[in-house]
């Protein structure tokens, strides 16, 4: 789509125009895509919103990261913050800090899984470590099991003790689905700590956990 084309469209009052146009300024360099990305972060469409987070996460430069903090921060629909923690991260490690501390400030559920899931792929176990303590304390499930999952992923790296040590305390959660990941994520671990907790596991009152600590696969 030529330039002139994207311009008019951004300015369509159907939405889907709009979208069609932002996802066309892919193919142009950032000197000319962020401008009229940041153009539209006040779009009244949480749809065109996200997809300006999306466009900004492939424009490496300071404008761009400058406006995914802003969307993370101010915007007001969850699906666009979490998109936008989705691209900041696309700028490595610059970018964990910022995301550590939205995880802290934002307790949304689909904002916190996609920060774990973004960290979870980075080279930072300290951070991931850090914010899995955190996401345990959630009162939504959901970030609570990925961030028991999250731990598992820390088997091999400096902060295995750390993480070992937060599952071993989850043994005897109350809840069994819990106790199911705890397991899952035991297996990664190859100290006698976990091998030992596994084998009480496998005593569990609830048959899904003892079937957990059987399986060979990671849950899906």
């Amino acid at each position: 789509m030529e330039i002139h084309q994207i311009k008019a469209e951004l300015k369509n009052p159907d939405f889907q125009y709009r979208l069609k146009a932002i996802a066309a300024l892919k193919d142009y360099e950032s000197e000319v895509a962020v401008p009229l990305l940041t153009s539209k972060l006040q779009d009244s469409e949480f749809l065109v919103r996200s997809f300006v987070a999306r466009g900004l996460g492939s424009q490496q430069s300071a404008e761009s990261f400058a406006a995914l903090m802003q969307i993370m921060k101010f915007d007001d629909t969850p699906n666009v913050r979490a998109e936008a923690a989705n691209s900041l991260s696309l700028f490595g490690r610059v970018a964990v800090s910022h995301l550590v501390l939205a995880f802290y400030q934002d307790d949304h559920w689909l904002v916190r899984r996609s920060i774990l899931a973004a960290i979870a792929e980075m080279d930072c176990p300290e951070e991931l470590f850090d914010i899995c303590v955190q996401g345990l304390k959630d009162e939504d499930f959901t970030v609570e099991e990925s961030s028991v999952d999250a731990l598992g992923l820390l088997a091999d790296s400096s902060q295995h003790a750390a993480a070992l040590s937060q599952l071993l305390t989850l043994m005897n959660d109350q809840s069994w689905r819990m106790r199911v990941r705890v397991a899952y994520a035991l297996k990664r671990f190859d100290q006698p700590q976990s091998k030992a907790a596994l084998e009480q596991l496998r005593q569990d009152a609830d048959h899904r956990v003892v079937g957990a600590t059987l399986e060979d696969l990671s849950p899906q």
